[in-house]
């Protein structure tokens, strides 16, 4: 898709204000950053499930291909130019050299189609072969990008907690991943197949917020909605 049709495309899609930039959150999980052509993924934990299997786990090992069909669709639709993952890219260290050929040559791909920066995550840490450079985090425009949430950085955005909204209407439930942010520190959700959530009201989160600016922006199928914080529920 060419810039000017993705441009043209986006007229009805909802727009993420942090720190001052411009986002397009994607029902995915990525967070797409128009002014610089950037997509941002976090805790893409790929080889998650092979990792289970190599010890004694009956887990189908699908994981990986799941996550790199959706992340190859995200960055032919945005048209990025640059990827920056934000840290736990791979479940284990050693997910780097257990990649399936079919997995290693989609993601030789994927790397060849724009800029790609891994940064360093608690799963991850060590700098690897892949295509694209390893960073610990990078600073782009005056925005911290990085793999653990920390107070004290304005314009930090950050993974590793894997936020979910749960919300409560007319006395129905729902509970899905969510962007969530209070202007001065982001959390993106994860964005593999087989990651899990964590209530953004949980223990996980406690003073990493100010909560008078909370806002949250919850995945749903195809796109994504603004939540208010009234909705939210702790269960």
């Amino acid at each position: 898709m060419s810039q000017v049709q993705y441009q043209a495309e986006m007229t009805e899609t909802p727009v993420l204000r942090f720190a001052g930039h411009n986002f397009e959150p994607l029902p995915s999980g990525a967070l797409y950053w128009h002014s610089r052509q950037t997509l941002l993924v976090a805790d893409l934990h790929l080889e998650k499930m092979s990792s289970f299997a190599r010890r004694g786990q009956m887990l189908p090992p699908y994981d990986t291909g799941m996550t790199l069909s959706r992340l190859e669709a995200d960055l032919r639709r945005t048209g990025a130019q640059r990827l920056v993952s934000l840290g736990d890219s791979f479940h284990r260290d050693e997910g780097t050299t257990t990649l399936s050929e079919t997995d290693r040559a989609r993601l030789d791909r994927l790397t060849g189609l724009a800029e790609w920066l891994w940064l360093a995550g608690n799963h991850d840490p060590r700098p690897h072969v892949l295509g694209g450079q390893c960073r610990n985090e990078v600073t782009l425009d005056g925005l911290v990008l990085t793999h653990e949430p920390r107070r004290g950085t304005v314009g930090l955005m950050a993974g590793h907690l894997h936020p979910a909204a749960h919300i409560q209407i007319e006395g129905r439930s729902t509970r899905r991943p969510c962007f969530v942010h209070d202007n001065r520190l982001m959390i993106l959700p994860a964005y593999g197949a087989s990651t899990g959530s964590i209530n953004i009201l949980s223990a996980a989160f406690n003073g990493l917020f100010h909560l008078p600016g909370l806002e949250v922006t919850m995945l749903g199928k195809d796109r994504t909605y603004p939540v208010s914080p009234k909705r939210l529920v702790r269960n």
